[in-house]
């Protein structure tokens, strides 16, 4: 890899909206060959068009729709050199002791399930290749720090930080590596109504020391790094991008 992500194919899920469409609108202008998959095909071909992408349809809960994804995309811009697991859901919200089970399958299969099934597909794309390349997975900084309600989707990203670590190890000697960035909250559509809520907002707020909630772009810097090889010796890590959040206390 270059310095840079420049002339580097890179597929980024979640990419029709949120977080994922601010790193996939960012690979493009660095140069990047951008494969834009969400499970919304609408949303992605509205981002691959604007950003001169190729737009596809993902469910990444689903291998055979993982595969034919990645497939695609090597068959159009060529071999997968960078990916971003950003799809990610919330599936819903309330204390572990009434919690519907559904919420917690619902986070279970996107956050945990859809970011193994893109990291095997593509981590042994990439090991066949023998060209090397990098991982970014979203976590969250509530794999480190528990809110009230919350508790599903905070172990789901915490188990996404494990695979990252796995991940890391396993697929070293491919010259492939796999990183984590951990987010506080970030207005996107996912986080929007919860925001929306004065209570809820200024709750966050008080948790995080620089005072304001995060945007996708805020994020967008060190997801170019981790995607270069200016990051060539960091792997395994999970890098929090929250504001000050996790120098507070839980709530």
């Amino acid at each position: 890899m270059s310095g840079s992500v420049s002339a580097l194919v890179a597929l980024v899920t979640g990419g029709g909206s949120g977080i994922g469409e601010a790193v996939a609108a960012a690979l493009a202008g660095e140069g990047a060959k951008v494969a834009v998959a969400d499970l919304d095909e609408g949303a992605a071909r509205r981002v691959a068009g604007r950003i001169g992408g190729l737009a596809l349809a993902l469910d990444v809960r689903d291998p055979a729709s993982v595969a034919a994804a990645v497939a695609e995309a090597t068959g159009a811009l060529g071999p997968v050199r960078v990916l971003v697991n950003s799809a990610g859901v919330v599936g819903g919200a309330g204390p572990l002791r009434s919690l519907p089970l559904a919420a917690l399958t619902a986070a279970l299969e996107v956050n945990v399930v859809g970011t193994f099934l893109m990291t095997q597909a593509v981590g042994n794309a990439m090991a066949e290749a023998g060209e090397g390349g990098s991982i970014v997975n979203l976590s969250s900084a509530g794999a480190f720090q528990p809110t009230f309600g919350l508790g599903h989707y905070e172990a789901t990203k915490a188990a996404v930080n494990a695979l990252t670590r796995s991940a890391a190890l396993e697929l070293a000697e491919h010259r492939i590596r796999v990183n984590a960035v951990a987010p506080g909250p970030v207005e996107t559509p996912m986080t929007g109504q919860a925001l929306a809520d004065p209570d809820a907002r200024a709750a966050w707020l008080a948790r995080i020391p620089l005072g304001r909630i995060a945007d996708p772009a805020d994020l967008v810097p060190l997801v170019l790094l981790l995607a270069s090889d200016r990051a060539r010796h960091i792997t395994g890590t999970v890098l929090p991008v929250d504001g000050g959040q996790l120098l507070a206390g839980a709530a």
